[in-house]
């Protein structure tokens, strides 16, 4: 990753990571509390570092009783704080939120959600027929491609840094699920799986194939080598050249990524920006890197292109939730200013010097 901000833009987004409504926690607040973090890095500022610290460690001395949405903790960006400052309060509530995560329930080995799915009547013209309308009205649970990017990266990350073999073992054995569950025979993956049914629901949405991008180079950076590993590299390296081969000229992708009448979705492009940038760090990953870094260059200039004066990367959509209709994922409202864009954006803007 590059090593300064100079990046036209780059000032503009960090600072809007200090500004938007976070909660302890939603989706989507892992990207962004990675970015800030990786502002510091690049900047020497320590107000996005602090900024981190002062959520996880606010949120660590109320953290019991855990929450629904705990779930969807920056687990990772805790690991990483916790390296960086050798916070001991950072690590015992990492450590207790890992407890009360492994003691959900799973789907095949994979952690369960929520008791009862996220489901949502469909954005646009779609009507649920009535086995979804049954299924909406008590909706099962799940597993969702998003949490690819929470669990495994964290339990694997917070095993190597207390020194636990289990944990890392477990995130390794979450992604691995995720993978099996969820990615399709072209590499690209679905959004999710009820324990209802073995089949899966929301193919080719755009931003998912990022936080499956992210989540697998995550659990790969911070794993020993392993036969399990490699087969989480096969698939890293499957998502990364399909996403390739539906990449538009402009650098961008379509919402529903193999669907060119799904419109306008630019998250997308900011997270492939940065995860491709950050595959080819990873030796052994990608047969030719050049392709790659062709289209990490493509992607990120795309998303320098789509930022406002005020450093807001346009065409965001809103959280998708999920959906048993694909439609949906081709009519989720789009144009905000959320984690989910501006946490990526800048992440991709820092990797400008690896993609010219």
């Amino acid at each position: 990753m590059g090593s300064s901000m100079s990046s036209a833009g780059a000032r503009e987004v960090a600072d809007s990571l200090l500004d938007l409504g976070y909660s302890t926690w939603g989706f989507g607040d892992s990207v962004a509390f990675e970015a800030m973090l990786a502002a510091t890095d690049a900047t020497g500022d320590s107000r996005y570092e602090a900024f981190v610290h002062g959520w996880v460690r606010a949120w660590a001395t109320r953290a019991l009783p855990y929450r629904r949405l705990d779930c969807t903790a920056p687990g990772a960006a805790m690991v990483a704080l916790a390296r960086r400052t050798g916070d001991g309060r950072v690590v015992e509530a990492a450590r207790g939120l890992a407890e009360y995560l492994r003691s959900r329930p799973t789907l095949e080995g994979v952690y369960l959600t929520w008791e009862h799915s996220p489901l949502m009547h469909p954005y646009g013209p779609a009507q649920l027929p009535a086995a979804e309308a049954a299924l909406l009205a008590d909706p099962p649970p799940g597993v969702f491609l998003d949490c690819l990017h929470f669990d495994p990266p964290f339990l694997t990350g917070l095993g190597r840094l207390i020194g636990d073999p289990g944990l890392v073992a477990d995130g390794i054995a979450q992604a691995r699920g995720y993978v099996r569950l969820l990615q399709q025979a072209d590499g690209l993956f679905d959004h999710f799986r009820l324990t209802t049914s073995s089949r899966t629901y929301g193919p080719g949405w755009g931003r998912g194939q990022g936080w499956a991008l992210l989540g697998l180079l995550d659990v790969i950076v911070e794993a020993p080598p392993s036969e399990d590993v490699a087969d989480l590299c096969r698939a890293a390296s499957a998502l990364v050249g399909r996403m390739i081969d539906l990449q538009r000229e402009d650098g961008h992708w379509w919402a529903v990524v193999d669907d060119p009448t799904s419109g306008e979705e630019w998250s997308t492009a900011a997270f492939m920006a940065y995860g491709f940038s950050r595959a080819l760090e990873v030796p052994g990953l990608l047969d030719d890197g050049a392709p790659v870094r062709a289209a990490a260059g493509r992607a990120r200039r795309a998303v320098q292109a789509g930022l406002d004066a005020s450093g807001t990367l346009g065409e965001v959509s809103a959280a998708v939730m999920a959906c048993t209709q694909p439609s949906h994922y081709a009519h989720v409202p789009r144009g905000f200013r959320v984690p989910w864009g501006q946490g990526p954006a800048l992440l991709a803007l820092l990797t400008e010097e690896d993609t010219k």
